[in-house]
């Protein structure tokens, strides 16, 4: 029974607020899962520069000198924004993998959590209200983002079992339910080269849509495919570079509603996390569709 929430703002002067308005949200579905929560924000701002997601249990060991290895490492330029015990590496695009290939090979405790342009993942054990006050997700603008608090029912309450899980470059997926056939499929995805960092089932799901993505299917294929390839029961919010989608499994029998209005496309687990939003009152709200893909972005 974990909550999910999802926003993308249609209209730019709200920017500025969409980690205020995330938090909010989140914190509504506190109930629904006390033991981890998480949030990803995706700022649209252009530059050169790609991002790394990292997190660490000994930051004030692990970071202080991080930029220093890499760049001896690799001889490339780098820099960290430190956010508690996550931080944000900044680096060209053309080496971003790079780095994340130099972190998993040779500096294990150090977990890249995600990569990508735009995206920032930051997860915690605990409350809503205690992870959005300890990262300060209130200060986070951005053009969409969604977020997550888990009810832990397969594996470890961890941070890195927190969700959002990361497994493509600016992508990453929330889910509420549970996947019958994660062992199968990890080994299956271990396979064909993909790395895991937890048992959490949903990570499996993540990766599933990449590796998908990585054969040519586009982002609405791939929830199609998985519609057959996934059993079990679940709601997936999947965050992208230029918005995010939505798919509820055949049965339907997670909880799921959606408002749009002029300023924004909301996603929460229940109507009390959309009843926070401004103007709520001028959208219309429905209820998904089972076994249909929904998606919004800048495009459109």
């Amino acid at each position: 029974m974990c909550g999910i929430v999802g926003l993308f703002l249609k209209e730019d002067s709200l920017k500025p607020e969409l980690g205020n308005m995330l938090s909010q949200m989140l914190v509504t579905m506190s109930d629904r899962g006390p033991d981890s929560a998480g949030i990803a924000v995706y700022n649209d701002e252009k530059t050169e520069e790609s991002k790394l997601t990292i997190q660490s249990i000994q930051p004030e060991k692990d970071f202080p000198k991080l930029t220093e290895y890499i760049k001896s490492e690799l001889n490339v330029s780098v820099s960290l924004k430190q956010n508690h015990n996550h931080a944000v590496l900044y680096s060209c695009k053309n080496k971003v993998n790079n780095i994340r290939e130099l972190l998993q090979k040779n500096r294990k405790e150090i977990v890249v959590v995600s990569i990508g342009e735009q995206i920032e993942i930051y997860k915690e054990v605990g409350l809503p209200k205690f992870v959005a006050e300890t990262f300060n997700l209130k200060s986070m603008a951005g053009s969409h983002g969604i977020g997550h608090t888990r009810m832990a029912t397969e594996s470890a309450v961890s941070t890195l079992g927190a969700h959002p899980f990361s497994t493509g470059p600016d992508q990453c997926l929330v889910h509420n339910g549970s996947l019958s056939n994660h062992s199968s499929l990890r080994r299956k995805l271990k396979r064909e080269g993909i790395y895991f960092e937890t048992e959490n089932d949903t990570e499996v799901g993540a990766a599933y849509l990449s590796w998908c993505m990585q054969q040519g299917f586009s982002l609405k294929e791939a929830l199609q495919k998985g519609l057959s390839d996934l059993d079990g029961f679940y709601t997936f919010v999947v965050g992208t570079k230029d918005g995010f989608g939505v798919l509820r499994d055949s049965v339907a029998c997670k909880p799921a509603i959606m408002a749009e209005n002029s300023k924004y496309v909301a996603f929460g687990s229940e109507y009390r996390a959309l009843a926070v939003l401004p103007n709520i009152d001028q959208a219309e709200v429905w209820e998904p569709e089972p076994a249909t893909v929904y998606f919004w972005n800048k495009k459109t």
